[in-house]
């Protein structure tokens, strides 16, 4: 069973797990993350994270999300540019607001089901309950 996903919840995820790649993104969507844990927790599987040394260069939600619920998430090496920063987790900020519009979320749920082979309404009773 997947744990219910607060502000309070990853911060504390965050002050007790070692995590070995470090952010690059100073924030991060809780609404995103909660839908990704929920897919992660029932097998959907995702594209490869983009990271460089110790650095995630895409790929932040899907990352911390593969953390929370213990899913093997792949990695591919990239590259960074001079305005890449490394960001302690314990300093990203976590918005509480959805940057997902309803049909963006449509089109992710389609996409992914497409990716995984199976019934979209699936996907979406998975993102909605």
């Amino acid at each position: 069973m997947s744990p219910i996903i607060t502000q309070e919840f990853i911060e504390d995820f965050i002050k007790n797990t070692k995590i070995p790649f470090f952010a690059t993104q100073p924030k991060l969507c809780i609404p995103i993350i909660i839908r990704l844990c929920k897919k992660m927790s029932n097998g959907i599987k995702f594209d490869d994270i983009k990271v460089y040394d110790d650095l995630i260069i895409d790929g932040h939600h899907r990352y911390l999300s593969s953390l929370i619920v213990n899913y093997e998430i792949g990695r591919v090496l990239s590259h960074k540019t001079s305005a890449t920063q490394s960001i302690e987790w314990a300093s990203v900020e976590f918005d509480e607001n959805d940057w997902d519009t309803p049909s963006k979320i449509s089109y992710l749920n389609e996409q992914d089901a497409k990716y995984n082979q199976m019934d979209v309404e699936f996907v979406n009773r998975i993102t909605l309950g």
